[in-house]
């Protein structure tokens, strides 16, 4: 198996920053992991962008239900600043395949494209 870049590795620590509780309740540390031209097409099927994940997150309010459980993640680095991971979510039984792309930015990686798509995991 090759060994794992370092622009991966990056991108997967931040990847799982944003599925801590802790980090998703906090708008600041969520906006530091957001690229300023961040865009997601979530499961809902609705378009976020920057401003309005920060807000969404914000108003929820986030208890501490289910966390979000990530699993089969991989990345591959796609030039010398760009990062795609694939995983899959389980959030409390709504379960998704993503996809996200992780751009350098001199601030660091942040995220700048989320897609997320909704599954029923085979019995």
């Amino acid at each position: 198996m090759a060994e794992r870049s370092s622009a991966v590795t990056a991108a997967i620590e931040g990847e799982l920053r944003l599925l801590d509780p802790e980090v998703r309740r906090d708008a600041k540390a969520v906006g530091e992991l957001l690229h300023e031209e961040f865009t997601e097409f979530g499961a809902s099927g609705r378009f976020w962008d920057r401003a309005s994940m920060i807000a969404a997150l914000e108003e929820s309010g986030l208890d501490e239900g289910s966390p979000i459980v990530a699993s089969r993640m991989r990345g591959v680095q796609l030039a010398d600043d760009l990062v795609q991971l694939t995983f899959d979510t389980d959030n409390g039984g709504r379960c998704a395949h993503r996809s996200s792309l992780w751009r350098l930015t001199p601030q660091g990686w942040r995220l700048w494209f989320h897609q997320a798509t909704p599954f029923t995991p085979q019995a």
